[in-house]
């Protein structure tokens, strides 16, 4: 990979860097001094000069793409958003599973810490398209993981497309976990990425029990694609901030409200 280079021209060796982070997501100035055979100060002025261009993000000792610190950041403020909340919702959730079932799991972090608390509760089989959801259960010898393979979706840790649709197809379930974008005063569940909206509609139809999780901020929202309305879903999990006549809107119309 590095032969025939000229590690003494500056745009071979930020060429090379760029290569590097597309490939690992991060570098060290140690590695590449060692690789170009130049300083560690050398190293330091390319990367000064890919972060002034906004292509990396310099570290202590290295640097990261720009990109995978974005994504990550972004994913990690969304899951911080509101925990406590979600803690409790996925522990309400976990209670009305049994030993022996099969779950599918969507992505959103109020259904990551769902399965979170599966771990180390529960004997079950979990489909799902989340690669944190898989993160969070690989270790756990009770519990049988699908992963529905796909595209991995743009600025979020899952998978999607025709491929992950076809491959959700060929199961039943004996319960979804189904986030919300949005739950509007009607009590539909909203969703604002038509990329996910047919898997969630296919988790819907493969399932016998639907328990939709979301926190009170997603109550008299709607998002851009409508999943589902409240006669397909059985229980809704939720916070005690969820807005009182929502709530006893949704229960004169059978729904199962769970506040926690």
């Amino acid at each position: 990979m590095t032969a025939n280079k000229d590690w003494r021209r500056p745009e071979n060796r930020q060429e090379y860097i760029r290569k590097e982070l597309a490939r690992k997501g991060e570098v060290s100035i140690q590695d590449l001094s060692g690789v170009f055979g130049v300083s560690e100060m050398t190293v330091r002025r390319d990367l000064d000069t890919l972060d002034s261009r906004g292509e990396i993000v310099r570290t202590r000792g290295g640097a990261v793409c720009a990109k995978r610190l974005t994504f990550e950041f972004t994913f990690q403020s969304e899951h911080q958003r509101n925990l406590k909340e979600k803690e409790r919702i996925g522990r309400k959730a976990v209670s009305l599973v049994r030993d022996g079932q099969t779950l599918v799991v969507d992505t959103g972090t109020t259904t990551l810490e769902a399965a979170r608390q599966l771990a180390g509760q529960r004997r079950v089989k979990v489909i799902t398209m989340s690669l944190p959801v898989v993160s969070a259960l690989q270790y756990d010898s009770e519990i049988e993981i699908i992963l529905l393979g796909g595209h991995l979706r743009d600025r979020s840790p899952d998978l999607h497309g025709p491929l992950t649709e076809q491959n959700l197809g060929m199961f039943q379930a004996d319960v979804a976990f189904l986030g919300a974008g949005g739950i509007d005063a009607e009590g539909s569940i909203y969703t604002d990425d038509l990329r996910v909206l047919t898997l969630n509609r296919r988790m819907v139809q493969m399932s016998k029990k639907v328990i939709v999780l979301a926190d009170s901020g997603k109550f008299g929202r709607q998002a851009m694609c409508k999943i589902i309305g409240p006669e397909e879903y059985q229980v809704l999990i939720t916070d005690t901030g969820a807005d009182a006549g929502m709530v006893e809107s949704l229960r004169r119309r059978g729904v199962q409200v769970e506040v926690v």
